[in-house]
């Protein structure tokens, strides 16, 4: 019996891990789509080829990346999405940074609202929490024998990063917004890959909340991202590491 137990948690969790994978490639295709309409070509179009390097990060597969460019001369041809983004609160004085991508605006802004008001946060007034956060380029690389930290800290110097930040584990360089894509060119010209490759609003303290919170305070990132207009959900709260996985 504790077998099957056992059995069934695994199955749960590699479903509720597969759901989320099909949630983000969707995302993750809007936004190429929407980035390619007008010129599908990368090399010309920074903003789709930064698109892509953030899809190839969340292990997209190219036939994918490559479909959803063609649909954006299709079926999006006669459909304009716009980016809003919105800002509020969750449980225990935590911030949210909401980004979406949308073709209807009161529809998303009632789903964002609703989905606040039903897990105890509240959506607020543009600026109410953005002074928190800094917009950085984020470009994260594992650390292997191969890729010591005097060579990624040469590369990034010499790209024009901001800062390099060394873990155990990874390397993460920061970027202006702005020389975000001539640093993610020059480091993918010298053969290096990313775990993450994106434009996120960083922020600038983190605070801890009760066990009670932040199993809510999860729930409602759950629930945020389900939200199909929904593309990034930024934050303060410092998860711990197996909340940050389950995310």
């Amino acid at each position: 019996m504790s077998g099957h137990s056992k059995w069934h948690n695994i199955q749960a969790k590699k479903g509720k891990a597969d759901a989320a994978r099909g949630r983000i490639f969707t995302k993750l295709g809007r936004e190429i789509s929407v980035a390619a309409k007008g010129n599908p070509n990368p090399e010309t179009n920074s903003k789709l080829a930064d698109a892509i390097a953030k899809a190839k990060a969340n292990n997209m597969p190219n036939d994918n990346i490559q479909r959803c460019i063609k649909k954006a001369a299709g079926e999006l041809g006669n459909v304009n999405f716009e980016t809003l983004v919105y800002e509020g609160y969750g449980v225990g004085g935590s911030a949210l940074i909401i980004s979406t991508l949308t073709d209807n605006k009161n529809r998303t802004a009632g789903d964002v609202r609703s989905t606040l008001s039903k897990c105890g946060g509240e959506l607020g007034s543009t600026g109410c929490v953005s002074y928190m956060f800094t917009n950085k380029g984020l470009l994260v690389v594992e650390r292997t024998l191969d890729l010591d930290e005097d060579t990624v800290t040469e590369y990034a110097i010499e790209a024009g990063a901001d800062d390099i930040v060394v873990q155990d584990d990874v390397f993460e360089i920061f970027t202006d917004p702005a020389a975000f894509s001539d640093v993610r060119k020059f480091l993918e010209g010298k053969g290096i890959e990313f775990l993450e490759a994106e434009v996120r609003m960083i922020p600038q303290n983190k605070i801890t909340l009760s066990d009670e919170n932040v199993e809510k305070f999860v729930k409602l990132l759950d629930k945020l991202e389900e939200l199909d207009d929904v593309q990034d959900v930024y934050h303060n709260v410092d998860l711990p590491e197996d909340e940050e996985d389950e995310e």
